[in-house]
């Protein structure tokens, strides 16, 4: 299934993307948040589709949001593909680099990237993210992809100013309104042939910055969710940000480049739709 989210912000329905057509089903569905996916929400989702025809259209010029309500936490992981951390002069982690995104920086997928006050270092980073499907501790790591709901694009941006140059740890720069846009749609793993070959990209004002495939992930998935479940609790609808491929503005050489209101970001992930964002100043 891909399930959506639709309506304006703080006001979404359930929905699902079947044959592209946006169908509502929030007559069965409160909200994909952490009861839904707790209490088995996709399977009797799915259930309910195979015995009802009759739930209605949304047309397309609704706004979409999240694919999933606010979670728990979004956790992110840093450094993840190998060329990245050369293009940032960064050393290959020996174990996952962990770093929190506020769940107020939560949008959907086409809302305004509002760049922060006080900012001039405001970057892009296309992911491949993945939903927790049900409360994980201790996962043995041959078990994982059993705790995963499914798969959605993000946009993890980024301050760097507040991220590197103001001490402390990464989440400053990571945890601004509108930093975490997701989606269009949350992909059920039945959905994607194979996430570790996944296209992905990321364009500025038309130029291609990123370009890269999830094959180069250092950490997977599997590893990602036994790893992470050694140090926390994950519970259901909680969101895990990946890592981003080279071609960040921080990277670009010999002067990076970075976000001014007006710029034009659109992303993708292969199986997983493409999203736009607007640069607007706080």
């Amino acid at each position: 299934m891909k399930l959506i989210r639709f309506g304006a912000a703080g006001q979404e329905k359930a929905g699902v993307l079947i044959n592209d057509k946006r169908i509502d089903v929030s007559s069965v569905v409160t909200d994909y948040n952490e009861a839904f996916f707790e209490n088995d929400g996709l399977a009797k989702l799915e259930e309910a589709l195979k015995n009802n025809t009759s739930f209605p259209e949304v047309s397309n010029d609704i706004r979409l949001g999240s694919p999933v309500a606010r979670p728990s936490k979004i956790i992110c992981i840093g450094l993840n593909y190998v060329d990245h951390c050369e293009e940032t002069g960064a050393a290959i982690p020996e174990e996952p680099i962990i770093f929190f995104k506020s769940t107020t920086s939560l949008c959907g997928p086409n809302d305004n990237l509002i760049i922060p006050k006080n900012s001039d270092k405001t970057d892009w980073e296309v992911e491949l993210a993945f939903v927790v499907g049900k409360k994980a501790s201790y996962v043995a790591e041959e078990d994982a992809l059993d705790y995963l709901a499914g798969y959605c694009l993000l946009n993890d941006y980024s301050e760097r100013a507040f991220q590197i140059e103001r001490g402390g740890q990464w989440a400053k720069g990571k945890g601004c309104d509108t930093f975490a846009p997701l989606g269009p749609i949350l992909a059920t793993a039945d959905e994607i042939e194979d996430v570790n070959n996944l296209s992905m990209w990321l364009t500025v004002n038309g130029k291609k910055f990123q370009n890269s495939n999830t094959s180069n992930l250092i950490f997977k998935i599997p590893f990602l969710i036994h790893y992470l479940s050694q140090f926390m609790t994950l519970l259901p609808g909680d969101v895990v940000s990946t890592g981003t491929p080279p071609g960040v503005g921080l990277g670009i050489k010999p002067d990076p480049v970075y976000i001014k209101p007006g710029d034009v970001i659109e992303l993708g992930i292969e199986g997983l739709g493409t999203s736009k964002q607007v640069a607007v100043a706080y």
